[in-house]
C-alpha cells in the first residue's frame, strides 16, 4: 500500500477503505509518512469529502491511535458534553454538577483554550489548589465518590488527532465537516461514556458560521455515534453574542456560581437548562421534561450547587477561595467602558468582544503563552438592551493597566446602537438525535 495512491484515490473523488485509512493514520504515527504528503490527502478530502462509512472508519483509526478510557466500572449512567466552543461558553462548570447532583456520572476530559479564552480547565485553573491533573486510579475513584471529575485532555488520548489537527490548522483544511466530525467524537468515544450530549455553536463567534452547516456537522457526528453505539444528542445554539455576562477565566467562573445559584443571565441558564435536560434524559433514559423538572430542582433545592463545591473540593480546590463568587473578581486594574449615546444594543460582535478579551491576557496566541486567569470582561447590558449615554456598558479587568487602551478600542468595535428594539434571536435552533 501507498500514500501516493491513497492521495490520487482521493483526489479523484473515489470511497478509502477502512484499510487505507487506517494504513494512513498508522504510517503517520510512526513518522513513515510525511506532513506534505497527509497534508495533501487532508485537502482531497475537503474538496471531495468522505462517506458515512470511510468517517466512521477515520474515527475509528484515530481512536486506536492512543489510549481509551474503560468507564465500565462506574456503570451505565456515564454522561459526557461537548461544545464546539464560544465566546464566553463556561457551561461544563454548571451543567457537569447538575447533571452529577441528579444520579448521574461525568468522568470528563477537557481541553485549554487556544485563541479568545481560556478553556474549561483553564477556568478551573483558577482556583487555588485544583488539580487538572490525577493518575488514572485517582481519575476513576473521584468519579465513582463525587460522580464527577474534570482532568485536561490526557497525552496518550488519540494522539492522531492532536497531530492530524496541528496540520490542519496551517494548510487551510479545518472547515471539512467529516475531518470536524471525527475530530471530535475520536476524543469523546476514546473518553468512555455511554451518553453524549453535544452542543454546537454557530454564529459570528463560534467555527460554524451557518445554521445549515451547524446541522451538518451534528448528523454527521451523531452516524458516528451509533456506529459504535453511542447515545448522541446535538443541541444547535447560537453564538452571534457572548454567552452570559463574563468572558475570561475567573470572571465566567464567577458567573457560572452565579447560574448555580439561581442567579445569572437569562440565555446562559437557558442553555444549560437545555444541556442538561439533554444529558439527563439520556443517560437516565427518561423523557425530557422529566429531566428538565429535576433539572430545576437541583438548581432551586441547592443541590446542583453543594455539588459542585463538593467536586471542587475534591479535586484539591480552595473552596472558600471562591465563596462569596464575588473574590473571583480580584484583578488589580479595572476600567469601565462607559456609553457615548443612547440606544439598543443592535450588534454585539461575539469574535470581536473575545479578542478584547484575550488582548487583556484572558486567552492565548501561542500554545506557550501564560493565561491572566484574573483578566476579562463583565458586560453590563447585552444585545437588545437599551443603553444611556454615560452608563456602564462594560467592565475589563487585568493585572496590567496598559493594556487597557487597546483592549478598550476592540471591544468599542463589536458594539453598535439603533434607535430601534432589534429582533430577538433565536437561542436553541433545534435538538437532534
Amino acid at each position: 500500500m501507498r500514500i501516493y495512491d491513497i492521495i490520487d484515490k482521493k483526489r479523484h473523488g473515489l470511497k478509502l477503505s477502512r484499510a487505507e485509512i487506517e494504513f494512513v493514520i498508522s504510517s503517520y504515527m510512526k513518522n513513515e509518512t510525511a506532513d506534505y504528503q497527509v497534508a495533501s490527502l487532508l485537502m482531497a478530502i475537503c474538496i471531495n469529502s468522505m462517506d458515512e462509512e470511510e468517517t466512521s472508519d477515520l474515527t475509528r483509526a484515530m481512536i486506536e491511535s492512543g489510549e481509551v478510557l474503560d468507564l465500565s466500572c462506574l456503570g451505565e449512567h456515564t454522561v459526557d458534553k461537548h461544545s464546539t466552543g464560544g465566546i464566553g461558553d463556561k457551561t461544563t462548570l454548571i451543567v457537569a454538577p447538575i447533571v452529577a447532583s441528579l444520579g448521574c456520572t461525568v468522568a470528563k476530559m477537557s481541553g485549554r483554550g487556544l485563541g479568545f479564552t481560556g478553556g474549561t480547565v483553564d477556568k478551573l485553573e483558577s482556583i487555588d489548589g485544583f488539580k487538572t491533573e490525577l493518575e488514572p486510579n485517582e481519575f476513576l475513584d473521584m468519579a465513582r465518590e463525587a460522580g464527577l471529575v474534570v482532568v485536561g485532555q490526557s497525552a496518550n488520548l488519540v494522539p492522531a488527532d492532536k497531530k492530524l489537527y496541528a496540520l490542519r490548522d496551517v494548510t487551510a483544511t479545518i472547515e471539512s465537516i467529516p475531518l470536524i466530525a471525527s475530530s471530535i467524537m475520536s476524543k469523546k468515544i476514546a473518553s468512555g461514556s455511554k451518553s453524549i450530549v453535544l452542543d454546537v455553536k454557530v454564529g459570528s463567534g463560534a467555527f460554524m458560521k451557518t445554521v445549515e452547516g451547524a446541522k451538518a456537522l451534528a448528523q454527521a457526528m451523531i452516524k458516528i455515534g451509533k456506529s459504535f453505539d453511542r447515545r448522541v444528542t446535538c443541541v444547535i445554539s447560537d453564538m452571534n453574542v457572548p454567552l452570559g455576562y463574563a468572558v475570561g477565566n475567573s470572571v465566567e467562573l464567577w458567573e457560572a456560581i452565579e447560574v448555580l445559584s439561581g442567579r445569572g443571565e437569562y440565555n446562559l441558564y437557558q442553555l444549560c437548562l437545555t444541556v442538561s435536560s439533554s444529558m439527563v434524559s439520556s443517560c437516565l433514559n427518561i423523557d425530557y421534561n422529566e429531566a428538565k423538572a429535576r433539572v430545576i430542582d437541583a438548581i432551586l433545592s441547592g443541590k446542583a450547587l453543594a455539588k459542585f463545591y463538593e467536586w471542587i473540593e475534591k479535586q484539591g480546590g480552595d473552596v472558600s477561595k471562591i465563596q462569596p463568587s464575588s473574590k473571583l473578581l480580584s484583578a488589580k486594574f479595572k476600567r469601565e467602558i462607559i456609553s457615548e449615546s443612547d440606544g439598543y444594543i443592535s450588534s454585539l460582535d461575539a469574535q470581536k468582544i473575545g479578542v478584547a478579551s484575550m488582548s487583556l491576557g484572558a486567552g492565548r496566541v501561542r500554545k506557550e503563552d501564560k493565561i491572566d486567569h484574573l483578566a476579562g470582561i463583565i458586560l453590563n447590558k447585552s444585545y437588545g438592551d437599551y443603553i444611556k449615554r454615560g452608563e456602564v456598558i462594560a467592565t475589563m479587568y487585568a493585572s496590567n493597566e496598559s493594556l487597557f487602551d487597546d483592549a478598550s478600542k476592540i471591544f468599542t468595535e463589536a458594539i453598535s446602537l439603533s434607535e430601534n428594539e432589534p429582533e430577538k434571536k433565536a437561542l436553541i435552533y433545534e435538538i437532534i438525535k
